[in-house]
């Protein structure tokens, strides 16, 4: 509805350019909110306000004249001006109501595709096979799949590429490490973390095992076969625990999307012989780098972009090149997604920037870097274990999923124990994927346990139990919240009815938000105020009770759209539902 208001504001601001009232050359940022007092109307711009003083009019006058100007549409009942020169619109409920009932009858909620449809490469996930996955690596892994299934929802292409870091000097230790462990090489690497400082410990101690592991790094890179050999099966082992975190969180991640650094390494020599046709490379204390006048420390200097080292090696910002070239000349894409820790910032902007400069990627390919921040302890220090060590995803999926087992069986201490665990299971993964996507993924956040299962708030369990509201509602009537056919038409009568209808109307305009913006916390956002407004219908307007038949019909349309929704929307998060808790 703000889109489709928008889009009548900027045709009246034209039809006053062409009668002179408005100045040719200004193009107004056409602003529209949901009106907070509904008796003043549903949805208000300050348009005249921003434009008054180009007109050279009073705000109020000018808002006059805009109104008048403005194209009739069925969706507006009527408009008003308001204090200073307000725009005040009120929405036609027959014509919400209208379209909310064919929204009804639409396997896709009436959610349109896009257009135009692209072709996105998703960068997420990306941990380190040199350990099991950690909470660090919950926000990237969540937030990227939630806005992977938002785009693919609205019909574009997605590519999701999982950028393991399975490549670099440390292989060289664990390899050599592997080796020495040959005969229990399966059991050792049950515990990635437990073999990971073994190897360590040895490479720190002995002289002897440092200059083999040295040895496996050069065979590697150099592609020796009995060193290649080894260096798949410890990546295999590897990824089969990473692909296990991924089905227990529900995450769409699968083992062909992995495309790791080591995808590149035979492209790495070519992309610094392409910079240095280019004339960009500069060679600075040894290292081959590019030196670009928009990035520069605090003492003015301009500041490297290394891309090879001293002696031979390179670095992170090599496969990132390498990897962006391989997306635009073999995936083909129109848009890049990273979601990569914020503090890495400058490091995509200043790659970027070096891509473009190279001819890597063409301007129209979108890069975006979609940062996040930390994940805290609830205390607001850096989530650690008591004693000091890196929290391990698995460990922190264990504990919430007994805690939920414990909030559950408090609650319903009569179900079987199948039933239960299965609650406990979509409840305790819930609440972990939702208390992050739930906040700004640019802000750090604390994590906490009690808050993050209780009932009430802006959680993963109220939304959940939301919906289980509904189910109930069409569970006593023995009938589907999908099956509405033979119910009368919406009627929206009441206040709580207009504000819940109007509310379900902007699910589309949100979830393309969060595909342009990157922000799945809008959609949670979104679905809490949903299930905050079905609360206030569910108290004020009775459904069951309904006093006409037709009233009836109409609050079973409502509350089914709600339903529907909500279990849209998560199922968008990638948050199960449950039919009843």
């Amino acid at each position: 509805m703000k889109n489709l208001i928008s889009q009548l504001l900027a045709s009246a601001v034209s039809s006053l350019q062409s009668q002179g009232v408005l100045p040719d050359d200004i193009q107004p940022s056409i602003q529209v909110e949901i009106a907070r007092d509904k008796a003043h109307g549903d949805f208000a711009s300050n348009l005249a306000m921003t434009l008054a003083k180009a007109a050279r009019m009073k705000p109020r006058d000018l808002a006059e004249q805009l109104i008048a100007a403005l194209p009739e549409h069925e969706a507006i009942s009527d408009v008003s001006i308001a204090g200073p020169g307000f725009i005040n619109f009120f929405q036609n409920r027959q014509w919400l109501a209208a379209n909310l009932d064919r929204a009804l009858t639409d396997p896709r909620l009436a959610i349109a595709l896009a257009e135009p449809q692209q072709k996105v490469v998703v960068d997420y996930s990306s941990p380190n096979l040199a350990k099991e996955m950690h909470v660090g690596h919950l926000r990237s892994t969540i937030i990227g799949d939630a806005v992977v299934r938002v785009l693919e929802h609205l019909g574009h292409e997605v590519v999701r590429q999982n950028h393991v870091g399975d490549w670099g000097t440390q292989f060289g230790m664990l390899l050599a490490y592997l080796e020495e462990q040959s005969v229990d090489a399966e059991a050792e690497l049950a515990d990635l973390e437990n073999f990971y400082r073994q190897a360590k410990q040895r490479f720190d101690e002995s002289p002897e095992f440092a200059d083999r592991a040295r040895e496996r790094v050069v065979q590697l890179q150099a592609g020796d076969k009995a060193c290649l050999a080894l260096w798949e099966r410890f990546n295999r082992i590897s990824l089969g625990h990473c692909q296990a975190v991924y089905d227990r969180l529900g995450v769409s991640l699968t083992p062909a999307d992995v495309h790791g650094e080591s995808a590149y390494n035979d492209k790495l020599a070519s992309i610094v012989e392409a910079l240095q046709a280019k004339g960009l490379l500069t060679e600075s204390q040894g290292a081959r780098c590019v030196f670009l006048d928009e990035f520069k420390n605090a003492e003015g200097n301009p500041l490297p972009v290394i891309i090879q080292k001293a002696g031979g090696g390179y670095l992170y910002a090599t496969s990132d090149l390498a990897a962006m070239r391989y997306r635009h000349e073999q995936l083909h894409a129109d848009r890049v997604l990273y979601f990569v820790d914020q503090r890495q910032a400058l490091h995509f902007q200043q790659v970027f920037a070096v891509a473009r400069l190279a001819g890597f990627v063409p301007e129209s390919m979108q890069l975006e870097h979609m940062g996040f921040g930390t994940m805290n302890g609830a205390d607001g220090k850096p989530f650690k274990t008591r004693d000091g060590g890196t929290v391990k995803l698995v460990d922190l999926l264990d504990e919430a999923e007994e805690r939920a087992h414990q909030l559950v069986s408090q609650k319903n201490p009569d179900l079987d124990a199948a039933e239960l665990r299965q609650i406990a299971r979509a409840v305790g993964i819930g609440a972990v994927k939702y208390a992050d996507l739930s906040k700004h993924r640019s802000s750090d956040y604390n994590f906490n346990f009690e808050l993050m299962l209780s009932f009430e708030g802006n959680t993963a369990p109220y939304l959940m139990y939301a919906y289980t509201r509904v189910a109930s509602v069409f569970r006593k009537l023995d009938r589907s919240m999908t099956s509405v056919e033979d119910l009368g038409p919406m009627q929206l009568e009441q206040p709580a009815e207009a504000e819940l209808a109007a509310h379900l109307a902007q699910f589309a305009q949100t979830l393309e938000y969060v595909a342009r913006e990157g922000t799945p916390h809008v959609l949670c956002h979104y679905l809490y105020e949903l299930a905050g407004r079905f609360s206030s219908f569910y108290e004020l307007c009775p459904i069951l009770a309904a006093e006409q038949p037709a009233q009836k019909d109409s609050r079973l349309r409502l509350a089914a759209l709600t339903g529907r929704t909500l279990r849209q929307g998560l199922t968008l998060l990638g948050i199960d539902t449950l039919e009843r808790m």
